[in-house]
């Protein structure tokens, strides 16, 4: 029996409805540096045989989760984690759903993945597809959920998962971050989709929270960028410095781009895109027939556009660009992509559902059976 972690900031009524459905499983609840208003809920829930941790002060989702994970594995030693929240957004039946798929697939992280269709809020919609696409592109792995708050988290896995950084929101998405980075299944659950009162008891922040969780997704990008940026610079020394050992600025540019894409290739494969240990030569024969495709490709749309008319120096660098582009897609999905059976298991996709006016119960699921269980969860 999994425990049931819930962080919570001024909770109401709802607070104690969950708990008391969830009977007979242990529930930690954290508290997190809620007002006076919550006592009244905070008190119901002890009395309901809750245990209830407490920050003076709010410390953010983050660390609430921390706590409540660090209190887990000294007081539940070997027991995994179903993390939920406390807004009536998680029905008993989907925790029971994701702690069903967690026994089945005890490797695994799973996530309770809502279908956002019907009644949801724009911006919950627009969010998470964003979130989606983006970490995609940082992870090379797809997921039906990626800003959902229930999970399953795994025994093995708490160590880990207590040490990644981020109190707010983003904590939760370093952790999909480092579960992919450590080939962890992430196994996707339909659950219900349910908004109350517009989502008007999140404690998302539109702009700063949205900065916070998009932030770590955009480091991949951006440590691309900068490895082309220092590569370029690297051409163009060695370019120069060649030509005048050798006397043939032609034989210096060859020379110059093949080391160049060596460092490209070796530093972009751990510092980008975190790849697999032991595909180094599958990995550098791909990378190697996408940068012939890429010159020869460049080359004949530079030659297109310029006999179009276009002017040389602006054609290329908007050719350049969109390939920067499309090689990274390229590499993140092609060349370093997670190695079957690793993390880049495919979710289910959710059932249509819809958003719901009040927290009444939505019928429970069947599980779908897809296990790929992961040997390797405890990786340093």
């Amino acid at each position: 029996m999994a425990v049931v972690l819930i962080c919570a900031l001024d909770p109401d009524e709802r607070l104690e409805r969950l708990v008391r459905a969830l009977a007979p499983r242990p529930v930690v609840v954290v508290d997190d540096g809620s007002g006076p208003g919550a006592a009244a809920a905070l008190a119901a829930v002890r009395a309901l045989g809750a245990t209830v941790l407490t920050h003076p002060a709010n410390r953010g989702k983050g660390a609430a989760l921390r706590t409540g994970i660090g209190h887990v594995r000294a007081a539940h030693p070997g027991s995994a984690v179903v993390t939920a929240d406390c807004d009536g957004q998680h029905t008993p039946e989907d925790v029971a759903a994701v702690e069903a798929a967690l026994g089945a697939h005890p490797d695994a992280i799973v996530l309770g993945e809502r279908a956002l269709v019907g009644d949801v809020p724009l911006r919950s919609r627009l969010g998470n597809a964003v979130s989606r696409g983006l970490f995609a592109l940082a992870s090379g792995v797809r997921v039906g959920d990626a800003q959902t708050g229930l999970r399953g988290l795994p025994a093995g896995a708490l160590r880990w998962i207590g040490r990644v950084p981020g109190d707010r929101f983003e904590h939760e998405q370093r952790v999909l971050l480092e579960a992919a980075r450590r080939r962890v299944v992430l196994h996707g659950v339909p659950i219900a989709t349910v908004y109350l009162d517009g989502n008007a008891s999140s404690h998302f922040r539109p702009i700063a929270d949205s900065a916070r969780v998009l932030a770590p997704l955009l480091g991949p990008v951006l440590r691309f960028s900068a490895l082309g940026l220092a590569c370029f610079a690297l051409d163009a020394l060695l370019v120069v410095a060649l030509t005048a050992v050798l006397g043939l600025a032609g034989l210096a540019a060859l020379a110059a781009r093949a080391v160049t894409a060596g460092v490209h290739f070796a530093v972009g494969r751990r510092w980008v895109f975190a790849a697999a240990s032991g595909r180094t030569l599958d990995q550098a024969r791909r990378y190697a027939l996408l940068a012939v495709a890429s010159a020869v490709v460049g080359a004949g749309a530079l030659q297109a556009a310029v006999a179009a008319g276009a002017a040389l120096l602006p054609a290329k660098l908007a050719i350049d660009a969109c390939l920067a582009g499309l090689a990274y897609a390229a590499q993140r999905f092609g060349v370093f992509a997670p190695a079957a059976g690793g993390a880049a298991e495919a979710a289910p996709v959710p059932p249509a559902t819809r958003a719901v006016p009040s927290s009444r119960s939505i019928p429970n699921r069947s599980i779908p059976n897809r296990s790929n269980p992961n040997p390797h969860l405890e990786l340093p």
